[in-house]
């Protein structure tokens, strides 16, 4: 399988490279040239399959360069019951109102983000170990990217981590799973600005082709392709674990921000399996909601994005959104440079004439949810079914709740436990005790180390490179 850029000005890639290279070198984002289709017959061979099993018959199918062998070690490696708590990996729960629960959430740093970092930590090692080369993770976060990417990629041969956040945009629990980490080649840097801020700094040095080259600068960012190709595997997980046959449709929920979690349910279901609609839940950060609704997508500044109690949502320019409106507007690479170069100006585009196809041929749905709306949900799921679930699940539960159909099967995908946002979870329900591992009790006490750096991008270029040289 060989890879293509959306903006179309970049030379067919193999997995391997697509998998260390984030943007690519036109400024677009990386897609395989068609997506496998997937049959009633391997469909119905898949639904017997472990966790594992399936992530390597999925996946194979995209990462054609890699020997089966080791490919089939890469994932084993990656999806066991120690790393993820439960040999199911990606559990489905329902809740006393039918709707149901998938949860992503088991790993390492409780986030739905370790689904697809500790696959990519692995596959990095090896195609870093095979070519004898070294790279150089610049990424942003707005609260689960950063510690589920270092927790994958710390003392990792030939990898640095240099991660950006919003300085003070976070919970209390997210700064410490990063900030505490002190392993070597891990460099976390606080950022005077927003989410959006910190991506627009990725993007700056990404698309300096010199300074790129120069310290083998690669991403663990939502553009990566190998995070949205594993994300892939449990959406058909969670169909199988939901249905009984492969006559039955489901559809997926998605707390959404950067638009790769829903992106890979997108692929999933261009592949091939039977998904009803895709729902995309925002929060007060709306830009999504406003164009699934009215086909305008207007990104906003980082003045005008809202802080909310459901943080990693906290983004007004989707990356990845770019992936879905390629597939929309027929694959169309000068098309996308030109709606793209309208979203750079800061205007956004108007695809209101494609709005039927975006609800009819993809199954696109969306709603938001606001403070008071998911402290609502919070204290409903605890009261009705005595679990405590995260506020940006919160939010999916809320907007799955709002549109769900008649007869329809919703799954709502589990961003993170309850124990990362403590503070809004006792605001919904009052002082109870939030469970966490006993592995992370007292985190917050950990020393922390962190460079605070104003939101400029060059400035973030010269730590780098100090940091490199030393």
């Amino acid at each position: 399988m060989k890879y293509i850029s959306t903006r179309g000005a970049t030379a067919h890639k193999s997995f391997s490279e697509v998998l260390l290279m984030g943007l690519a070198p036109d400024g677009g984002l990386m897609l395989p040239e068609a997506y496998p289709q997937i049959d009633a017959a391997t469909l119905e061979k898949w639904r017997g399959l472990n966790y594992p099993e399936l992530a390597f018959e999925i996946i194979s199918l995209f990462a054609t360069d890699i020997p089966a062998a080791d490919l089939r070690d890469i994932i084993n490696r990656t999806y066991t019951a120690e790393a993820f708590g439960n040999a199911e990996i990606t559990p489905v729960r329902t809740l006393s109102d039918g709707l149901k629960i998938q949860a992503l959430s088991n790993g390492p740093t409780l986030a739905f983000k370790d689904m697809a970092m500790q696959f990519l930590g692995n596959a990095f090692e090896y195609v870093l170990a095979k070519e004898s080369r070294e790279l150089n993770i610049l990424g942003a976060t707005s609260g689960d990217t950063g510690s589920a990417a270092e927790y994958a990629l710390r003392g990792k041969k030939g990898i640095n981590v240099f991660m950006l956040s919003p300085e003070g945009r976070m919970s209390a629990f997210q700064r410490a799973q990063m900030f505490s980490l002190q392993d070597e080649n891990i460099h976390n840097i606080a950022v005077k600005g927003m989410f959006d801020d910190c991506q627009d700094i990725v993007k700056a040095v990404q698309n300096d082709a010199a300074f790129k080259e120069k310290y083998h600068i690669g991403t663990v960012n939502s553009i990566n392709w190998g995070r949205i190709v594993a994300q892939v595997v449990y959406y058909f997980a969670g169909y199988f674990k939901t249905t009984q046959s492969n006559s039955e449709k489901v559809s997926f929920c998605v707390p959404s921000g950067n638009f790769g979690n829903i992106c890979a349910g997108h692929i999933a279901r261009q592949m091939g399996l039977p998904v009803g609609r895709l729902i995309v839940a925002t929060n007060e950060n709306d830009v999504l909601d406003e164009f699934f609704k009215t086909g305008a997508y207007r990104p906003r500044s980082a003045d005008h994005t809202h802080v909310t109690s459901s943080p990693s949502m906290d983004i007004s320019k989707a990356s990845n959104f770019e992936r879905f409106v390629f597939d929309l507007i027929g694959r169309n690479s000068s098309g996308i440079q030109v709606l793209w170069a309208e979203v750079g100006a800061g205007k956004g585009f108007d695809l209101s004439f494609l709005l039927d196809k975006v609800h009819q041929q993809y199954g696109f749905v969306s709603g938001k949810s606001l403070h008071a709306d998911r402290l609502k949900t919070i204290r409903q799921v605890y009261g009705q079914d005595g679990e405590l679930i995260d506020p940006h699940t919160a939010d999916g539960v809320k907007v799955a709740r709002e549109v769900r159909q008649n007869g329809e099967t919703v799954v709502c995908l589990e961003t993170a436990l309850a124990a990362k946002f403590e503070s809004t979870i006792r605001e919904a329900v009052g002082n109870v005790a939030v469970p966490r591992p006993a592995a992370l009790q007292g985190l917050e006490n950990l020393p922390q180390r962190v460079r605070v750096l104003p939101n400029n991008a060059e400035i973030v270029k010269e730590f780098i490179s100090e940091t490199l040289e030393k």
